[in-house]
């Protein structure tokens, strides 16, 4: 995907046949995995559903910090978020990349807007690209009312849904939708993906325990 002069983004979205990405397992057994994905030190993040979001310059710095967002303008540079039904959202830009774990927490903390604007401060400029990975669907995410008020009110009131039995719902899609136009003014590109099949990790549908991974860099062109 281009990126500016001389520069692409890769993007990967993990299911289950990559393994289990969970930042918990022993360490050999994570270095093996990602480097199946990309090799070199992975930036990936302690996260609490808030809305910090790192800055990194080299690769591997801010590794395991307390974090929801990491921003980038540096090629090689390899930022992670890691899922199991929270929405993993990639935003691209001339000259750099950011990428955001946002569940409904991070999105009413502002993790989103965080990440837009740091990738501004940094000297990212548009036309901006926004992508979501893998997350859980409003058919399978029963959600309270009063939640989902707090939701509607930072993210709008398409975030309404309802499960497939009817109960309330919320659309975590369309929160994240409504929320990149806002920040960067473009369409949001949705992978569609559902952590409710069998093909990703899934936290309420199965209570999974182990996670994919969201992983974006940058890389030099001629």
């Amino acid at each position: 995907m281009d990126a500016g002069p001389g520069l692409v983004a890769h993007i990967v979205f993990t299911d289950v046949s990559d393994g289990d990405f969970n930042v918990g397992r022993p360490p050999g057994e994570l270095a093996h995995l990602r480097d199946s994905v990309v090799d070199g030190p992975w930036v990936w993040l302690d996260q609490v559903h808030g809305a910090e979001v790192v800055e990194v310059s080299h690769p591997g710095q801010w590794a395991g910090s307390r974090a929801d967002g990491a921003v980038t303008t540096t090629p090689g540079c390899v930022l992670a978020v890691h899922t199991a039904d929270c929405a993993p959202v990639v935003m691209v830009g001339c000259g750099g990349v950011g990428v955001a774990h946002a569940g409904w927490r991070g999105i009413v903390a502002g993790v989103i807007r965080e990440t837009a604007t740091r990738l501004r401060a940094i000297g990212v400029s548009g036309p901006f690209s926004a992508h979501l990975g893998p997350c859980i669907r409003p058919a399978n995410y029963e959600f309270g009312v009063a939640e989902l008020d707090i939701v509607a009110e930072v993210a709008g009131e398409s975030v309404r849904s309802s499960t497939g039995r009817g109960e309330p719902a919320l659309d975590i899609g369309a929160a994240v939708k409504n929320l990149v136009a806002d920040s960067v003014g473009v369409p949001l590109t949705d992978s569609g993906l559902d952590t409710a099949s069998p093909a990703y990790f899934s936290h309420r549908m199965r209570s999974d325990s182990g996670r994919q991974a969201t992983v974006v860099w940058l890389e030099e062109v001629e």
